[in-house]
C-alpha cells in the first residue's frame, strides 16, 4: 500500500515535533531582512548582462561569473569550500560541436530525408572528430524503459545491437499505478533513455519530440541541442554514436515509409506486454565533430557551523551559475546572446542573498553551511554531478540539499511550490516556515514535466542526500485565478531557452524577496534540527541514503 504524501507529512511531521517543532527566532527574523529586492536584482544585473555572453561552459563569461561568485562569498566571510584550499572546484568539459548532414531512412517502400534544425537535432555520442549511423536498422522500443518495480521491460532481450531505436518521450501514464500516472519519473527524462538505449548496445537513438510530451515546444530543443554541447570526459560507460530527436510530423513520415502508424504504435507501447518493432528501415547520418576540452568550475564557500559535533554535517544550497552562451547561426542585428537572466542568474542571486542572510546571524548555526554555484546545468546536471561524485565531505555528512532554479519575478503569491513534496521530512520544514509567512505548500503544479529530474538537486538525491527544489508559487495576490499558471506557459513559450530571457523594468521582486527568504529560514532550521532530515519509508532515494550513512561507520581504507 502507497501512503499519500499528505500522510507522508504528517507522519514525518509527528516525528519532528516529537523533538521539537521548527521556529524562528528573533535572530533568524532580523537576519531575514538582510534579503532584499535591491541585492536581488544587482546580482542578476550583472551576472545577466551582455558582458558575460551568455556564461556559456568554458568561456570568459563562465569564468568571469566563477569570479563574481567567488568574491562575494569570499566577501561575506565565508570559507574556501573546495578540496584544494580555494572556491573553486575546477574541473574539465568535453566540448563537441557537431554538424550533422541530411538524415536518410531507407526502405523497400522508398526514401525519407529529413533536414537538420526542422526535422531533426542530432549530437554526437562520442568524443571523437566523427560519428555515424550507416545503414543501421530502425527499431520502435516504445519508451525505451526497464523499471523492475513495475516489471516493466521494453526491450524484452531483443539483440539492439548496432541498431537505431526510436523512443518515444516521457513514460507511459495511462494507468495511475504506473510511472506516478500523470507525473513524470526519470524514466521519461531524455538522459535515462540514451542512457538506457547504450546498454543494449545500440548505435543510436531517435527520441520522439511533441510539447506535451516534453514539456516546452521544438524551439526549445533546436537552441538547447544546436552549437557546442558539454559532456564530462568519457568513462567506460557504453556511448551511443548519435543521440537525436525528431519532430512528430517528421517521424510520421519514417513511419509511413515503414508501413506503420505512430498512434497505433503508441498506443501499444502503453501496455507491459509491449515488444520491440523492426520497422524495416535503414538510417543513415554522418556528423563531423569539433571537439575540444574546455575547463570550468563548481564555486564553494562555507560558513562553518558553530557545534562542536554537527558542525561535521552540512545544508548544502546549490543554484548553477551557467547558461546556454550565444548563438552560433544569428543573423545580423539578431540578439544572440542567451543572458539566462531567469535561468539562472535569479538562481545565483537567490543563493548569494541567503548567503548574506545567514552571515547576519550573530552566530552561526550548529551545523555548517555550503554554498555550491554549480557549473554546466543546461548540457545535463555536469556540475552537480562532478559535485556529487567528488563532495568535499562524504554524502552521509550531508544533511540536505536546498536548490533554487529560477525566481519570481511577478509579484506575492499565497502559496510556494516544493518539487519533491511527499518524498523525506524535509517537508515539516518548509511547511512551518512557510506557515510563519501565511503561505501554504503546495506540490508540483506542473507535475507532468518531470522537474525533480530536470534540475541539480537530482544529482544529489541520486547520492541518497534529501533534496528540496523550490518552483514559484502561481497563486498570486491581486491576481485572477489562473493567471499564475498563464503567464507560465507564456514565459516558457516565448522565453525559455531563449535571447530574451533578459533582465526587465517591470519585473516585482516582492515574491522572490519572500521566496528566498523562506529558503534561507528553511536551512536555518535543518542547520539546528537535533537529526538530520529522512527519506521517507520506501522513497526510491532512500536506500542511497541508508549506504552513505553506513560508509560514516566503516574504518578509513589504508
Amino acid at each position: 500500500m502507497r501512503l499519500l504524501p499528505a500522510l507522508f507529512v504528517s507522519l514525518c511531521s509527528a516525528s519532528v515535533l516529537a523533538a521539537g517543532a521548527p521556529s524562528v527566532t528573533p535572530q533568524e527574523k532580523t537576519a531575514e531582512q538582510a534579503i532584499t529586492a535591491d541585492l536581488l536584482r544587482a546580482h542578476v544585473r550583472f551576472l545577466a548582462s551582455d558582458l558575460l555572453e551568455g556564461r556559456g561552459p568554458g568561456t570568459r563569461g563562465d569564468a568571469l561569473a566563477q569570479e563574481y561568485i567567488a568574491t562575494q562569498l569570499e566577501g561575506l566571510g565565508l570559507k574556501p569550500g573546495a578540496e584544494d584550499g580555494s572556491y573553486f572546484q575546477r574541473f574539465d568539459l568535453m566540448g563537441i560541436h557537431s554538424r550533422p548532414g541530411t538524415m536518410t531512412f531507407q526502405a523497400k517502400a522508398g526514401r525519407v530525408e529529413l533536414q537538420p534544425r526542422e526535422d531533426f537535432i542530432a549530437v554526437s555520442g562520442v568524443q571523437a572528430p566523427e560519428a555515424k549511423l550507416d545503414a543501421s536498422e530502425l527499431v520502435f522500443v516504445g519508451y525505451g524503459i526497464v523499471a523492475l518495480e513495475y516489471q516493466w521491460d521494453d526491450f524484452k532481450g531483443a539483440d539492439l545491437k548496432g541498431k537505431t531505436l526510436v523512443i518515444l518521450n516521457n513514460d507511459p501514464e495511462d494507468d495511475p499505478r504506473l510511472f506516478g500516472g500523470k507525473a513524470r519519473l526519470w524514466y521519461g527524462r531524455w538522459d535515462y533513455k540514451y542512457e538506457q538505449a547504450a546498454k543494449t548496445g545500440a548505435a543510436g537513438a531517435i527520441i520522439i519530440h511533441t510539447t506535451p510530451s516534453a514539456g516546452y515546444p521544438w524551439q526549445v530543443v533546436r537552441t538547447s541541442w544546436t552549437g557546442e554541447q558539454f559532456e564530462l570526459p568519457a568513462g567506460d560507460a557504453p556511448r551511443l554514436q548519435v543521440k537525436a530527436w525528431t519532430t512528430e510530423d517528421a517521424t510520421k513520415q519514417v513511419m509511413k515509409l515503414a508501413g506503420q502508424d505512430l498512434d497505433a504504435l503508441r498506443a501499444a507501447a502503453q501496455k507491459r506486454d509491449f515488444r520491440p518493432v523492426p520497422l524495416g528501415v535503414k538510417v543513415s547520418l554522418g556528423l563531423t565533430n569539433e571537439v575540444r576540452r574546455r575547463p570550468t568550475a563548481n564555486v564553494l564557500g562555507l560558513l562553518p557551523g558553530s557545534d562542536p559535533t554537527l558542525a561535521k554535517e552540512v545544508v548544502l544550497y546549490s543554484a548553477h551559475h551557467d547558461h546556454l552562451g550565444k548563438k552560433d547561426d544569428g543573423k545580423p542585428g539578431e540578439d544572440v546572446i542567451y543572458n539566462g537572466a531567469l535561468d539562472n542568474a535569479a538562481g545565483v542571486a537567490s543563493m548569494l542573498s541567503v548567503a548574506r542572510a545567514f552571515t547576519a546571524l550573530p552566530t552561526p548555526p550548529r551545523r555548517s553551511i555550503l554554498f555550491a554555484a554549480v557549473a554546466a546545468e543546461e548540457y545535463g546536471l555536469l556540475g552537480s554531478a562532478y559535485l556529487a561524485a567528488h563532495p568535499p565531505m562524504p554524502p552521509g555528512r550531508i544533511a540536505a540539499n536546498i536548490n533554487v532554479d529560477g525566481g519570481n519575478v511577478l509579484g506575492r503569491t499565497r502559496d510556494i511550490t516544493v518539487i519533491g513534496l511527499g518524498k523525506s521530512s524535509l517537508d515539516t520544514f518548509v511547511t512551518a516556515m512557510a506557515k510563519t509567512q501565511g503561505r501554504t505548500v503546495k506540490a508540483d503544479q506542473l507535475s507532468d514535466r518531470g522537474f525533480f529530474y530536470r534540475s541539480d538537486q537530482f544529482n544529489f538525491a541520486r547520492q541518497g542526500i534529501p533534496a528540496a527544489y523550490f518552483g514559484s508559487g502561481m497563486d498570486f495576490i491581486g491576481r485572477p485565478e489562473g493567471w499564475g499558471k498563464e503567464q507560465r506557459g507564456q514565459w516558457e513559450a516565448k522565453h525559455y531557452h531563449q535571447p530574451s530571457d533578459e533582465v526587465r523594468p517591470e519585473w516585482d521582486l516582492s515574491g522572490a524577496v519572500e521566496d528566498t527568504r523562506l529558503f534561507f529560514l528553511v536551512g536555518a532550521q535543518v542547520a539546528k534540527a537535533p537529526a538530520m532530515p529522512v527519506w521517507n519509508k520506501g522513497d526510491e532515494f532512500e536506500a542511497a541514503r541508508l549506504k552513505s550513512l553506513e560508509a560514516l561507520k566503516a574504518p578509513p581504507a589504508k
